[in-house]
Formats: C-alpha cells, sequence, structure tokens
C-alpha cells in the first residue's frame, strides 16, 4: 500500500520535525534537567500520549472540525494557552519559592528517616512522575495547532490509491509517534547527560526555571494570540 522510498521520506521527515524546539522540547528537558533522566522519560511517552490523542481524533473526524470551526479551535486554544501560561507562572513562581525550600530541604536531611518517612517518599515520588506524565500529555493534547499539523503533515504521504484514507493516516500517525518517542527519548537523555557533567548547570537551576517559565508564557501568548484557520 505504501511505497518504501514515501515512508523513508515521511520517517525523515517526521525525525527532523520533531528535533525543533517547541513546547514539548522544552517540558521534556527541564523536567530532564531538574528530575534526572526517569522524569524526562516520563514526560517524553506523556507527550507521544497526546499525540496519539491527535492522531485517533483526526481518524475520527475531530481535526477536521478544528480545521473548519472557529469555535471548536478557539474552545481548544484558550485551553491550551491557559495551561501553558499556567505552566511559565508556576516555574517563575517556583524560583521565587526556591531558597525557602533548599532551606526546609536541609532541615528534613539532619532529622533522619523513619520507615514511614521512607514509604512518604516513595509515593510521593511516583506521584510526582504521574504528574510529570499527564503535565506533558496536556501540553500537547490541548495544543490544536498539533491536530491541524496531522491534518496537514501526514495526508501528503497517503496514496491515491490507498483503499481506505482513515486506516492509512493511522499508520503513518502511529509511526510519527514512534519516531516521535523516539526522538523525545533522546532529547530527556542528553539533558540528563548534560546535567551529569555540568556542575554549573546544576547551580543555575533556578535561572533555567525562570527561562523556561519565561519560554511556556512566551508559547502560551503566541497560541492565544493565534487566528483559527481560514475556510
Amino acid at each position: 500500500m505504501f511505497d518504501a522510498q514515501q515512508v523513508l521520506m515521511f520517517v525523515l521527515a517526521g525525525v527532523l520535525l520533531n528535533l525543533t524546539p517547541g513546547p514539548d522540547v522544552l517540558y521534556i528537558v527541564n523536567q530532564s534537567l531538574r528530575g534526572g533522566v526517569r522524569r524526562g522519560l516520563v514526560a517524553a511517552w506523556g507527550i507521544t500520549a497526546g499525540c496519539f490523542v491527535h492522531v485517533a481524533a483526526a481518524a475520527l473526524g475531530l481535526g477536521a472540525v478544528l480545521a473548519t470551526s472557529a469555535e471548536a479551535f478557539n474552545l481548544i486554544k484558550w485551553m491550551g494557552a491557559a495551561y501553558l501560561l499556567w505552566i511559565g507562572g508556576r516555574l517563575l513562581w517556583r524560583t521565587s519559592q526556591s531558597r525557602g525550600d533548599s532551606a526546609m530541604a536541609h532541615e528534613q536531611s539532619v532529622m533522619g528517616h523513619s520507615d514511614q518517612h521512607v514509604d512518604g517518599l516513595a509515593s510521593k515520588k511516583v506521584n510526582g512522575l504521574l504528574a510529570v506524565f499527564f503535565g506533558a500529555f496536556a501540553t500537547n493534547a490541548l495544543n490544536p495547532k498539533v491536530a491541524l499539523f496531522f491534518l496537514a503533515f501526514v495526508p501528503q504521504f497517503i496514496p491515491a490509491q490507498a483503499p481506505d484514507p482513515a486506516w492509512s493516516f493511522v499508520l503513518l500517525g502511529c509511526l510519527f509517534n514512534l519516531n516521535s518517542l523516539l526522538v523525545c527519548m533522546g532529547w530527556a537523555l542528553a539533558a540528563s547527560w548534560l546535567a551529569g557533567r555540568g556542575q554549573w548547570l546544576q547551580r543555575g537551576m533556578r535561572h533555567l526555571d525562570r527561562l523556561t517559565g519565561l519560554l511556556f508564557v512566551g508559547f502560551g501568548l503566541k497560541l492565544a494570540l493565534s487566528d483559527a484557520p481560514s475556510h
């Protein structure tokens, strides 16, 4: 059904597009730099899960609604913009609270750890990873531009003689998401490696949070000011 050369071109184009920094990459890198490779990989899985929402929506025709309905586009747009602004604001707020948190962490470290405290830390770590996953998922799933991207990009590689275009769309969408997952995991691994090698980076985490927060606010404002596609 698919030409091998066409599929190769699709894969290469997808890899190049996924290498382009955006809100998804920024989220993954920040999580990996701050919390280690595990948090970065969980963020990558969350981003990919959000991509599958757009693939399924496009295959069911919901993505076409976003492309033709200004009301539907604006609804998702404002939800996504609000979420990005919330992430950015939270990061900026965290930078102002980091000194107090560091003092509290030092105080706890000198108090010792009971079995109950260790169990609490394990539970907190699991909850933290879940928060990272769903945060990444929402970052992608609430961005209507990703849905429009799938509608504009994937159909170019569907053969005109394909017996079932919707099924072809799903197959190509899954292939794109697999490539996306591998690239996103690469971002997480690279950021974790960089954090482990650069002590200056560890000392500059507060400034990194501030920069990341400002970028997320910028992404949120850009999305909020974007226009619905003309039709």
